[in-house]
């Protein structure tokens, strides 16, 4: 009897251990494995790319799914890949960054889409966040701040660092400069006079001084020089 029932429970046993390992297998077998990010990179400075894909491939929950060397081909890959998320540079030959942002955002309004460049200015700044960017940083952003930002892009956050926050706050609350100021201010930059401001816009003299005048109050500037530079810098034209 005591043979029997030590059987019986040794029997009892392995087909408990046997139930355990087909569950077991089943469970791996069930669960999904875990996808990684797939990133489109997008910039014309052949060193910056290829320094950000050897950084990302070396991350295990990422992938680079394609390189653009310019906006328009970054625009093309877009559509082929659909990534997950893509680091796009704000100046680039063909196509700028931001027009880039708004085509690819016509495909899909929810792309996610990181500006990564060197121009801080508050217009730049603006301009990107509302063409649709999920996030702005700069080239100098620390490695890990930066895998750190597409991760939270594709997990549906905004990231803007507080700095650059700062200077769209300035600039959403400022006084903003007219089309038709920034045509003036363009035609300045390139060192024409209030005349041939208005013969290249089809407006007065007169019309232009008063352009000029509004520039300047808006700007807080004193010369054409210093509003031209101001221009520059804060994204407002480009030289």
């Amino acid at each position: 009897m005591r043979t029997k029932k030590k059987l019986v429970r040794k029997s009892s046993s392995d087909a408990a251990v046997r139930r355990s390992a087909r569950e077991t297998r089943r469970s791996h077998q069930a669960a999904p494995k875990k996808s990684r990010i797939g990133v489109l990179i997008a910039d014309d400075h052949t060193v910056v790319r290829e320094g950000l894909v050897s950084l990302i491939r070396r991350k295990p929950d990422m992938t680079v799914v394609g390189e653009a060397t310019n906006g328009r081909e970054a625009v093309d890959l877009w559509k082929q890949h659909r990534p997950d998320v893509t680091l796009l540079d704000l100046r680039m030959p063909e196509l700028d960054g931001v027009s880039a942002i708004k085509e690819i955002r016509e495909h899909d309004e929810h792309a996610r889409i990181i500006v990564l460049t060197t121009f801080d200015g508050d217009e730049d700044i603006y301009r990107a966040i509302q063409a649709g960017a999920k996030g702005y940083l700069l080239k100098d952003v620390p490695r890990e701040a930066l895998m750190d930002s597409i991760r939270r892009v594709h997990a549906g956050e905004t990231c803007v660092p507080v700095h650059l926050a700062a200077k769209l706050a300035e600039r959403v609350s400022g006084e903003t400069l007219s089309s038709r100021e920034i045509d003036v201010l363009k035609l300045m930059a390139q060192g024409k006079s209030n005349k041939e401001i208005g013969a290249a816009l089809f407006i007065s003299e007169g019309t232009v001084k008063s352009h000029v005048k509004a520039i300047f109050a808006k700007m807080n500037v004193i010369s054409r020089t210093e509003a031209v530079a101001n221009a520059s810098r804060r994204g407002l034209i480009q030289l």
